[in-house]
């Protein structure tokens, strides 16, 4: 829900909750398994009319999304003094900054985590363009890098779930192969993370690196 706004700024409740009732409309079912806060709009206002609908168990879960990096701090602020049942943040290979501080929390506090932008956006994508999966993937039971960058992050403790969204049959047939097999464990990730840091230290390398003068 965003009775907020893009911008931020404060929610109107009548709004916010109509908001939600529209929700009801399109969804055709109650209880709505998860509703969230989109970039932590408001939480005081927002947050507090999920509260009543999930008391009402209208709603079996609740929490607040953000993707933002300028509100990581306020997020953290927010899950001290309040627990959600779920929180959506941006996670990925060559994202890790939640594991700093916002996943141990959500761990402490049994709060559910989903990953948005696993594939950090288009930007994965543009790393391991022309490159082949590692063979040594497959001890994973990784076929590709979809399934590379979704079992990373799955692999996390503290995530519930990941939401790589697409919209594309073949892409979900693939993404659906991150779902079963084996997952790395904290050695195995640590090579995964290796393995990308050398993707990108040669991506950034420029056309004369290794060239000497004369």
């Amino acid at each position: 829900m965003n009775a907020a706004g893009r911008l931020g700024g404060s929610a109107d409740p009548v709004a916010a909750r109509a908001q939600i009732e529209q929700s009801f409309a399109h969804v055709g079912k109650t209880p709505i398994d998860l509703i969230q806060v989109h970039n932590l709009g408001d939480v005081p206002t927002q947050f507090g009319i999920l509260k009543e609908y999930r008391d009402a168990g209208r709603v079996r879960y609740i929490g607040m999304t953000t993707t933002f990096e300028k509100q990581y701090d306020e997020l953290e602020r927010i899950l001290r003094s309040e627990r959600p049942d779920f929180i959506g943040v941006d996670y990925a290979i060559d994202n890790r900054v939640m594991e700093e501080r916002i996943f141990p929390l959500a761990q402490e506090r049994g709060i559910g985590v989903l990953v948005y932008q696993p594939f950090g956006r288009a930007r994965l994508w543009q790393l391991v363009k022309g490159h082949t999966v590692p063979a040594w993937a497959a001890e994973y039971d990784i076929a590709s890098w979809g399934q590379f960058f979704l079992k990373f992050v799955i692999s996390h403790p503290a995530v519930t779930a990941a939401t790589p969204a697409t919209s594309q049959p073949r892409h979900v047939i693939d993404n659906m192969g991150a779902a079963v097999g084996r997952l790395p464990d904290e050695a195995g990730r640590r090579r995964m993370i290796e393995h990308i840091e050398s993707l990108s230290a040669r991506h950034k390398k420029t056309p004369l690196d290794g060239l000497s003068g004369v």
